[in-house]
């Protein structure tokens, strides 16, 4: 049984670890190189550990104390959206997370088993890398959220992500931690200074190689893409925030009708105010902005809405692109409207239905959902996912053609969606999003970086457009610019550059995970036995 001092000092370090993570998921240059280094502390009570329930309690308390590190915002959020009290909303965010990061007990797990087979430090920090990066493939990530996502705050080390995507860099920060582990270690050992400090320079040299490494590529990769994006722009675009929130509330006050006539009242106006300032191509309005069904209406009051939607873009002469819901065979979906003007007085639409729905805010699994559930938690959805990725064309003047690929939402932190529109032809990722039941900057900020990372992946621009911001067009590096801020109303001119050719993500990008988790297995395996020797002992007297 380990002494009350040895479970205080594994307390410290596991803290010292979630606020060093905690530091380093600000996302900003200075605090990037804690992630080099901010597992130390929890590697070393990892290997510490003498028995599998040591080593699984020491990732709990991890886990807890990272999710309420990074991700404590999230209970006000859960408050926000179930009107729960504070108190209860904080004990579901500890009691989910478990749930929220597992990755932590199958790397602690892993790290044991090696450790007590007497693996070398190169097979254990390889094979816990990369049945780390295996098991947040294979778990439904809540966030989306992965180490890499801390080093959006450099914008050299960052672009890596466009070889392996953000679970690459994941996977080499978490190898550059368990150099940076041996080389404490080497400092400590031992009475001479010299030879410790003589030990300690290859893993350094390491943690120093990867990071130099990061930043090597780039730096090259952005001069490329700089030169890449020197033509003209890919097009311009019309960003369209309202900072119109809780749509229920406002139709519990005001009536169905006349919360949508506000809502729309309030786009047309500001569309029409970016449409003064200059002639964009495509406009964009966020997710669920119209909040009801388009071109399948439920009253003559929605056809009427329908009708006032399709003539301004025929009057504009510009393509729209804005949320609302679409229906088939009683199913109802979240869904992207294409709308393009086709002629004088009319316009043709396409649509794009959401496939990543947020778990029971959306969408509730068959085997959990009932009446019972139901009537305990009325704010449950009831949307049916859409089939897939998909690349819509849109006409632009003088000829032109832009293929877009819509993405609603928590569809962002799905790497494979982007992926695969990308590889269908996309020019363009278009982003609606709602973020309005975030508690604070903080998540907004969150769901802009991960949306981020799938234009550093398939080198696409995007553009993104929220209800309450963050609002923004983001290059191929990754960069932000034409901001709108949270709770900010705008409507803003932009123009977004291209992007950069086919990066190896969009081929190899699909096989990372489940590439990481059967490396992983086959290096937790146990080496086979020993093979004897033959050893041969001259005889006495020669």
């Amino acid at each position: 049984m380990l002494h009350w001092r040895d479970l205080a000092r594994s307390a410290v370090a596991l803290a010292a670890t979630a606020a060093a993570l905690g530091v380093f998921a600000r996302m900003q240059p200075v605090w990037v190189p804690f992630g080099f280094v901010a597992l130390v502390p929890a590697l070393a009570v990892f290997d510490a550990a003498r028995r599998v329930r040591d080593a699984l309690a020491a990732a709990l308390v991890l886990c807890v104390l990272f999710v309420l590190v990074i991700f404590g915002w999230f209970a006000g959020a859960i408050g926000t959206y179930s009107e729960i009290p504070a108190g209860a909303a904080l004990v579901a965010l500890v009691v989910l997370a478990p749930v929220l990061e597992p990755q932590f007990f199958v790397f602690a797990l892993a790290r044991f088993a090696l450790r007590r087979r007497g693996a070398g430090v190169v097979r254990t920090a390889l094979a816990s890398a990369l049945v780390y990066v295996g098991a947040e493939w294979a778990s439904p990530k809540l966030f989306g959220d992965t180490l890499a996502h801390g080093l959006f705050g450099s914008a050299w080390m960052r672009q890596g992500a466009d070889l392996a995507g953000a679970p690459g860099l994941t996977f080499v920060l978490l190898l550059a931690n368990d150099a940076a582990l041996a080389a404490w270690r080497a400092l400590r050992a031992g009475p001479e200074r010299v030879a410790r400090a003589r030990a300690a320079l290859a893993p350094l040299a390491v943690v120093a190689g990867i990071a130099g490494a990061l930043a090597g590529y780039g730096v090259v990769r952005m001069a490329q893409l700089r030169a890449e994006a020197s033509g003209p722009p890919l097009a311009t675009v019309a960003l369209v925030q309202g900072d119109i929130s809780r749509y229920g509330r406002l139709a519990q006050r005001f009536g169905t009708f006349e919360a949508t006539r506000v809502i729309l009242d309030t786009y047309l106006a500001l569309s029409s105010e970016a449409l003064a300032g200059g002639h964009p191509d495509l406009v964009v309005w966020p997710e669920t902005v119209y909040p009801t069904t388009f071109g399948t209406p439920k009253s003559e009051a929605g056809a009427a809405f329908d009708r006032e939607i399709a003539a301004f873009v025929a009057r504009a002469g510009v393509p729209l692109v804005f949320g609302a819901y679409d229906t088939e065979d009683g199913r109802e979906f979240n869904a992207a409207i294409l709308l393009e003007p086709e002629g004088p007085g009319r316009a043709g639409f396409d649509v794009y239905r959401k496939v990543r729905l947020f778990p029971l805010t959306e969408r509730v699994p068959a085997w959990l959902d009932s009446a019972t559930l139901r009537g305990l938690l009325p704010w449950l959805g009831t949307w049916s996912a859409g089939s897939g990725a998909a690349v819509l064309p849109v006409d632009l003047p003088a000829g032109r053609r832009l293929r877009i690929a819509p993405l609603i939402c928590y569809d962002a932190v799905d790497p494979d969606l982007a992926r695969v529109a990308v590889r269908g032809g996309a020019d363009l990722l278009v982003t609606l999003s709602n973020d309005s039941w975030f508690a604070d900057a903080e998540g907004p900020r969150l769901h802009l970086v991960t949306s981020a990372f799938r234009s550093i992946e398939t080198r696409r621009p995007q553009v993104r457009v929220t209800n309450t911001g963050i609002s923004a067009v983001i290059d191929a590096t990754g960069e932000a610019s034409d901001t709108i801020g949270v709770h900010e109303r705008a409507a803003r001119l932009a123009a977004v550059p291209p992007g950069g050719g086919a990066p190896l993500f969009l081929t190899v990008g699909g096989a990372v995970g489940p590439a990481a988790l059967l490396a992983g297995a086959v290096l937790l395996l146990p080496a086979g036995p020993r093979r004897a020797t033959l050893r041969l002992r001259p005889r006495a007297g020669r």
